[in-house]
């Protein structure tokens, strides 16, 4: 009877457990404010640890910590070793607990500026923000920075802790104007909950336990607050929206399509639109690893099953046919720059929205915000951690919503080609009116015939080097060869198009990614006229060069490296560019003071310290026939 008694109880507070609701909520702020503190106080003020956590907290207090022997309950959330050396924290850390009230998934954010990005990554699934400030500092850069991105990411609830008021004496005139100037702050970022309460994270003074040593406070404690928060979600007005994360083909008997609910309701009978293409079906079953559903809402994982064959695949979004999301390929956007180097306008990234990666260029910065007057600032690239306002293009239409709409379909990251790696977090604001008023134009002498009366294949030649290193002098042999053979030409030298069509632009790296843009859109449309295009240009960044390459069909693009070492173009130096380079006279000059990246995959490699111009010349012509052969 006991143990039936036992097992009894401790069903009914699983039970208890599950039906609890949850809050997420990030703590953050400028350095040394007293997050991890606060978050090892919460744990420690609900007999959250374990008997070996304890004893472990004890001996590392001893060993790392700051309070002379005493807990240092940072030391709970500070796991990794440099943030215990440093006393600081460098990663988002996680971390899970829970009352009678409710459940908590905590993120701990770091509080140095080169570790905003981590702070975004916290932010972008919070509820709720618990934004310390230190009693003595008042509001930092780092307080409003973090607050902006709070407000940008869609955190409306904000809990402003006033740390450390043991060290102001608990002092009701300084909590009082830290509170005055938030709020201010607030409501010029759009948060609309702020709750204001005086804290010390060490002492525990308002954490879990009201404060002695503060009466002029009467307001809830900090755990209590957070156990009766009402969070406050934007109505939900959208229809339903599922991305498809995976076609489900088991066997020949079933199809489904698998997915997170982001929005809205589904029934099976609802009728659907699969986006972007645009095919309709009814919803047959919504299945799931329990069992079919009567209906689904948001946050579920389902399959949905049709009743007739679709062509749907990964990265589409099946929509209810009643309010659709709109499909576009040119956005506004915020941006938050996360990669230590700069966001150059035209340089191609990947974007991955929802479960869709696409190709994307952002083609102008509209300003950069200041984060501490929220001041808009011209701007021709976004530096680490900076954020921006941005026009962003992709080279497929996709469905969207705005992200205060709706964060799965509004919320994107920028990949780097490269090297794969995150370098951005935007969120899309609204569809350019362009990309609704611009559509391809059909046309009925297409690229083929344009080709076939040339009796030739069109292709693009694309010669990178530094400058010196022979690329007109062989990209002008190779023209005049095939020339005489029959073939129809035309070659773009860079400093010629500088004459004209990039007048405008200098040697900065922006000018420099939108010189080879510029180029490179001018290589396609002449291939579509049937020519061979020879582009003969510096182009020092490899991903300038994909970014051309992209944009040709496979097998068109031919990247011919001419490949001198840098102290033979010196000593060529024709123009006399490398001298005034040296004695500084010349800023941004590739090999000297801006970087030549070397290609890592180009079709011909043309040695020409020791080889001919002729024989180098004949290798491209190879190249570009051995096809034809």
């Amino acid at each position: 009877m006991a143990t039936d008694s036992a097992t009894a109880a401790i069903d009914a507070y699983l039970r208890q457990h599950e039906t609890k609701g949850l809050l997420r909520l990030i703590t953050c702020g400028s350095v040394d404010d007293g997050k991890s503190t606060l978050l090892g106080r919460l744990l420690y003020d609900t007999k959250l640890l374990f008997d070996d956590q304890l004893s472990a907290l004890e001996g590392d207090s001893q060993r790392h910590g700051t309070q002379n022997g005493e807990l240092d309950f940072a030391l709970l959330v500070d796991g990794l070793s440099a943030e215990r050396e440093q006393g600081i924290t460098i990663d988002v850390a996680y971390r899970f607990f829970g009352t009678d009230r409710r459940k908590f998934i905590v993120a701990d954010c770091p509080g140095h500026e080169q570790y905003t990005r981590n702070m975004a990554t916290g932010a972008s699934t919070a509820d709720l923000a618990v934004v310390l400030v230190d009693a003595r500092k008042g509001l930092l850069t780092q307080t409003r920075r973090h607050s902006y991105i709070c407000a940008l990411l869609g955190i409306r609830h904000v809990l402003l802790a006033v740390n450390k008021m043991d060290l102001v004496d608990y002092a009701e005139d300084v909590f009082a104007d830290i509170e005055a100037g938030y709020r201010e702050l607030a409501d010029q970022l759009g948060i609309a909950q702020v709750t204001a309460i005086p804290v010390s994270a060490l002492k525990g003074d308002n954490v879990s336990a009201e404060s002695g040593a503060m009466s002029w406070y009467d307001g809830p404690t900090l755990l209590e607050h957070l156990e009766t928060v009402t969070i406050q979600r934007p109505a939900q007005t959208l229809g339903f929206r599922m991305p498809v994360q995976w076609v489900c083909r088991p066997d020949q008997n079933f199809r489904g399509y698998a997915g997170q609910v982001a929005a809205g309701t589904i029934r099976p009978g609802d009728e659907v639109v699969a986006l972007p293409g645009g095919a309709r079906s009814r919803i047959a079953r919504i299945v799931t690893a329990d069992g079919d559903l009567d209906v689904a809402q948001p946050g579920d994982a389902i399959t949905l099953t049709l009743e007739d064959e679709r062509d749907i695949s990964r990265g589409d979004v099946i929509a209810g046919t009643a309010s659709p999301p709109q499909v576009a390929d040119q956005f506004a956007a915020h941006l938050l720059w996360m990669d230590g180097h700069a966001l150059l306008p035209g340089r191609p990234y990947w974007l991955k929205i929802g479960t869709r990666t696409v190709s994307a260029q952002i083609t102008e910065i509209k300003h950069k915000i200041d984060v501490n007057t929220q001041d808009h600032l011209a701007a021709k690239r976004l530096e680490l951690n900076e954020v921006g306002y941005i026009n962003v293009s992709v080279d497929h239409a996709i469905p969207f919503e705005a992200y205060a709409d709706c964060h799965e379909l509004g919320g994107f990251i920028l990949i780097d080609r490269q090297t794969n790696a995150t370098v951005a977090a935007g969120a899309l604001d609204f569809a350019l009116r362009r990309a609704d008023n611009i559509h391809w134009q059909h046309v009925d002498v297409d690229r083929e015939a344009r080709a076939r009366i040339k009796g030739q294949h069109p292709a693009c030649l694309w010669f990178t080097g530094l400058s010196g290193s022979g690329k007109s002098t062989v990209a002008n042999l190779v023209e005049k060869r095939l020339h005489a053979m029959g073939y129809h030409t035309i070659l773009l030298d860079g400093d010629n198009v500088r004459h004209g069509l990039n007048r405008d632009l200098g040697f900065t790296e922006e000018d420099r990614v939108e010189n080879i843009r510029r180029v490179a859109e001018v290589a396609k449309l002449m291939t579509d006229a049937g020519l061979i295009v020879l582009v003969s240009f510096i182009s020092p960044f490899r991903s300038e060069r994909q970014m051309a390459r992209a944009l040709f069909d496979a097998g068109d693009f031919h990247e011919v490296f001419v490949d001198t070492p840098l102290a033979i173009c010196e000593r060529r130096d024709p123009k006399g560019l490398y001298a005034k380079a040296r004695a500084g006279e010349l800023k941004n000059f590739t090999g000297i003071d801006s970087p030549y990246e070397l290609p890592e995959h180009a079709e011909v490699h043309l040695h020409t310290a020791d080889t001919a111009p002729d024989v180098l010349a004949q290798q491209v012509i190879e190249e570009l026939l051995k096809d034809e052969a």
